[in-house]
């Protein structure tokens, strides 16, 4: 890999963990931007992307851990790692440019959607609700390597602090990269080149990680909100435009 690669890599890799750790989630969103472009195939790219962001989710899930709620994210959680087993697979055959216009609009109708009616329409910790986004967040990990929407927009909706809405977001993002690791390594994409990359970006990422722990402190539970769908609709245009 060539210095400028390894420079871009470490770049983004802060960038990315500045955003998740500020407003709990974009990991993805933000590299995928990038990585595809600098990774010697997709599939390396997304494998990239995942090993960074679980260990930014590492490092919030040994500080938050107490704040977790288990029986909000067990229903996901393994709905997501079935389906993204089945997407991960999917990466190798399936044109992923005729998908990401589907994405894109669903990402910004989703955001526009929570935006204007979160005062008056809550998600609530039903199963069909979980089941059905942690099939959606399994769908988007699994293919583009970022799983986070449609469970941010859940775990976002159904936390009482700001703080339990990290804990539960990461432990989902650490266990999902973890799992969703050991499946694209089956694969062939975990690579001496994805390795490599990794070496040079994890101490971006704990950078990163570190200074957006002080944007996050100024931001209240409704602010938070707005960032994410925001943030949310922002990552839809990006997938429109790639």
């Amino acid at each position: 890999m060539t210095t400028t690669t390894l420079l871009i890599i470490i770049a983004a890799s802060f960038g990315a963990a500045f955003i998740q750790r500020a407003t709990g989630f974009g990991f993805g969103i933000f590299i995928m931007t990038v990585l595809p472009y600098v990774m010697p195939s997709y599939g390396e790219a997304t494998t990239l992307s995942g090993m960074l962001a679980l260990l930014t989710a590492l490092i919030l899930v040994i500080r938050y851990f107490r704040e977790v709620r288990w029986r909000r994210l067990w229903p996901i959680l393994l709905t997501f790692l079935a389906v993204s087993f089945v997407a991960v697979r999917l990466v190798a055959v399936v044109d992923d440019a005729t998908l990401r216009p589907i994405l894109g609009v669903t990402l910004i109708a989703a955001a526009l959607y929570f935006w204007c009616l979160s005062s008056r329409v809550r998600l609530r910790p039903t199963l069909p609700t979980q089941l059905s986004l942690g099939t959606l967040s399994g769908m988007m990990g699994g293919l583009f390597g970022m799983q986070g929407p449609p469970a941010v927009l859940y775990f976002i909706e159904v936390s009482e602090t700001k703080e339990e809405y990290i804990a539960i977001t990461q432990m989902y993002f650490l266990v999902g990269n973890i799992v969703m690791t050991c499946y694209r390594a089956n694969e062939g994409f975990l690579t001496p080149t994805v390795w490599t990359a990794w070496c040079y970006g994890a101490g971006a990422v704990v950078l990163g990680t570190w200074l957006g722990s002080l944007i996050f402190r100024y931001l209240s539970l409704p602010l938070l909100r707005r960032i994410v769908f925001a943030y949310i609709a922002l990552s839809g245009v990006l997938a429109l435009l790639k």
